[in-house]
C-alpha cells in the first residue's frame, strides 16, 4: 500500500503545478503591451487556453493504448511547445513579428496539455483507491487551486525587482519548464497498484487532509498582503514546499509499518494474526461499529447508467449544462480578466489577487472532498446541485459587490468568487457521477465541460467588447475606471442569478 499513497501524492504535486492557464491574469496585460492587441483578442487567448478542453478526449484515448508515464511526458511537452515558444520570441525581441494566429494555437495547445496531466491523475486516483477514489481524486485536484499561487510566489523570489516585462516573461518560462521537470519527477511514481482495502487508509487520509487544511490556511494569510518581517516571498515558498514535502510522511509510514509487519509474520512462522498493525480487510469492503457493511463508494441517485446520446437528450443535463455556465464558467471568465480589472482600477497589485484567488479556490475546492468524506462514512444523502446553489448565492452577490470601486470590495469580492468557483469545478465530478452513472463518466463529464470554452467565448468577448466601448473616448484606447467592467459585473452578477434558480430547480428535481 506504499506505492498507492506515493502515487497519491506524485498527482498531487502534478495538480500543484498544472494549472498553468490560471496565472495568465498576472501577465496578459503586458501581453497585450507587447503583442499590441486590443481587448477583444487578449479575451480571445484567454478563450484559446480554455478552447483546448475541447480535444481532452484524445489524452483519454491515449491512456487506453499507451503507458500513463508516456502520456504524462506528451502533455508536457505539448506545454513546453505552447508556452517555450511564445517565451523564444519574447526573449529574442522578435514577438512583434510573432502572428496572432499562431499565439493563439500556441495558448490552445498549452491548454490542452492540462487535459493530459489531469487525466493521467484521475486515473491514478481512482484505480488505486477504488473504494475511496471520490475522496482520492478530491483531495488530488484541489491542489489545482494553488498553481496560480505557487507561480506567482516563484516570481516574487527570482524577479521581485524585475520590469513588468521581465516578470510576463519569467511567467511563460515557468510555464514551459516546470511542469515538464515536475513529470519527469513524478512519472516513476505514477502507476497502478491494486491491493485490498485496509483501515489503514482512513488514517493515511486523515494525516493528509490536515496537511492540506493547514495548506490553504497558510496559502490565504499570505496572500492577503502581510508580507511584512519574516513573512518574505522566499518564506513563503518554502512553506509551500515543506507542506508538499512532508505528504510523503505517509508513504514513509505505510512502508515502515508493511516491513514490521513481514518481520513479525516471520517471527511467528506463519502465523496470520500480528499484533503490530491491523491486517487488510477483505477486498469486498470491511465492517462498520454497527456491523453494516462499508463499500466506501458514493452510490449514484440514479440507478440507470446513461451514455453520451442518452444524456444529452435528457432535462435534467441541459438544466446542469447551464447551471455549470452561469456559475464555475463565469468564475472563471472573470478570473481570466482579472489583469485588465485590476488594471482600469489604477491599481498594480493583479499579481497579489491573482494569488489571493487561487488560495480561496484552494479552500473551495477541498470543502466538497471533506463532505465526500463524511457522505461516505454516514451513508448521508446530500444533493450536489444543492450544494452548488448554495455556492452560487455568495458568488452572485461578490459580482454586485464589484461595482463599489473600493479596493476591499474588490479583494472580497475575488476571493469569494475564487472559493464558489472551486468548490462548484470540484462538485461537478460527484454530479456527472450523481445524475448520469460512473460507467461512462469520462466521455460523459468530458461533454459538461464543453460549456467552459463557449462561455468563455461569449462572456470574454462580451466583456471585451464593453471595455472597447468605454475606451474609445481615450486616445490611447485604454480604459480607466469603475465604468469599463460595471455592466460586465452586472451581468456576470443576473447570470450567475438564474445559474442559482437552475440549480434549484436541477435540486428540486433530483432530491
Amino acid at each position: 500500500m506504499a506505492l498507492q499513497w506515493l502515487s497519491l501524492v506524485g498527482t498531487i504535486w502534478l495538480q500543484s503545478i498544472s494549472a498553468t492557464n490560471t496565472n495568465f491574469p498576472a501577465y496578459s496585460s503586458q501581453l497585450k503591451l507587447l503583442l499590441s492587441l486590443s481587448q477583444l483578442q487578449l479575451n480571445n487567448l484567454a478563450f484559446a487556453s480554455d478552447a483546448g478542453k475541447i480535444f481532452g478526449f484524445l489524452s483519454g484515448l491515449a491512456a487506453v493504448y499507451l503507458p500513463l508515464w508516456l502520456v504524462l511526458l506528451i502533455g508536457s511537452t505539448l506545454g513546453f511547445i505552447g508556452y517555450g515558444v511564445q517565451y523564444l520570441f519574447l526573449v529574442t525581441n522578435k514577438v512583434s513579428s510573432l502572428p496572432y494566429t499562431l499565439v493563439f494555437l500556441l495558448t490552445a495547445l498549452a491548454g490542452n496539455s492540462i487535459c493530459w496531466i489531469n487525466t493521467v491523475c484521475y486515473i491514478i486516483a481512482i484505480q488505486n483507491f477504488q473504494f475511496d477514489r471520490q475522496l482520492a481524486v478530491g483531495l488530488s485536484t484541489s491542489y489545482q487551486g494553488l498553481s496560480a499561487k505557487i507561480y506567482s510566489d516563484v516570481v516574487d523570489v527570482f524577479f521581485e525587482s524585475s520590469s513588468s516585462i521581465e516578470r510576463a516573461r519569467s511567467y511563460l518560462l515557468l510555464n514551459s519548464t516546470l511542469p515538464p521537470v515536475v513529470c519527469l519527477i513524478t512519472s516513476p511514481l505514477i502507476r497502478v497498484v491494486t491491493t485490498p482495502r485496509s483501515r489503514s487508509l482512513s488514517n493515511g487520509f486523515i494525516f493528509i487532509f490536515s496537511i492540506t487544511i493547514f495548506t490553504g490556511t497558510f496559502a490565504v494569510i499570505t496572500s492577503l498582503g502581510l508580507r511584512k518581517g519574516l513573512i518574505t516571498p522566499l518564506v513563503i515558498l518554502c512553506g509551500l514546499c515543506v507542506f508538499l514535502l512532508i505528504l510523503l510522511v505517509v508513504p514513509l509510514m505505510e512502508n515502515l509499518r508493511e516491513r514490521m509487519e513481514n518481520k513479525c509474520m516471520i517471527r511467528n512462522y506463519g502465523k496470520k494474526v500480528c499484533d503490530v498493525s491491523s491486517m487488510v480487510e477483505e477486498n469486498k469492503g470491511v465492517v462498520n461499529e454497527d456491523g453494516v457493511k462499508d463499500e466506501g463508494e458514493f452510490m449514484s441517485n440514479d440507478d440507470e447508467e446513461m451514455g453520451a446520446k442518452v444524456m444529452v437528450k435528457r432535462l435534467n443535463f441541459w438544466l446542469y449544462f447551464f447551471v455549470y455556465m452561469f456559475g464555475a464558467t463565469v468564475g472563471m471568465v472573470y478570473l481570466n480578466n482579472l489583469g485588465q480589472i485590476v488594471e482600469s482600477r489604477g491599481s498594480s497589485k493583479t499579481s497579489s489577487l491573482v494569488s489571493l484567488a487561487s488560495s480561496f479556490g484552494f479552500f473551495g475546492r477541498i470543502f466538497p472532498c471533506l463532505l465526500d468524506y463524511h457522505i461516505s462514512r454516514t451513508k448521508c444523502k446530500v444533493s450536489r446541485p444543492g450544494l452548488i446553489a448554495l455556492m452560487m448565492v455568495p458568488m452572485t452577490s461578490a459580482f454586485f459587490l464589484l461595482i463599489n470601486d473600493n479596493n476591499i470590495c474588490l479583494h472580497i469580492s475575488t476571493a469569494t468568487i475564487g472559493i464558489c468557483t472551486g468548490a462548484i469545478t470540484s462538485i461537478s465530478v460527484s454530479t456527472t457521477a450523481e445524475l448520469f452513472g460512473t460507467n461512462n463518466f469520462g466521455v460523459n463529464h468530458n461533454i459538461l465541460v464543453t460549456n467552459i470554452p463557449m462561455g468563455s467565448f461569449i462572456f470574454g468577448n462580451m466583456a471585451a467588447l464593453l471595455y472597447r466601448n468605454q475606451g474609445l473616448e481615450n486616445e490611447n484606447g485604454k480604459c480607466m475606471g469603475i465604468k469599463c467592467y460595471e455592466t460586465s459585473f452586472i451581468t456576470w452578477g443576473c447570470l450567475c442569478l438564474l445559474g442559482t434558480f437552475l440549480a434549484i430547480i436541477l435540486h428540486l428535481r433530483t432530491k
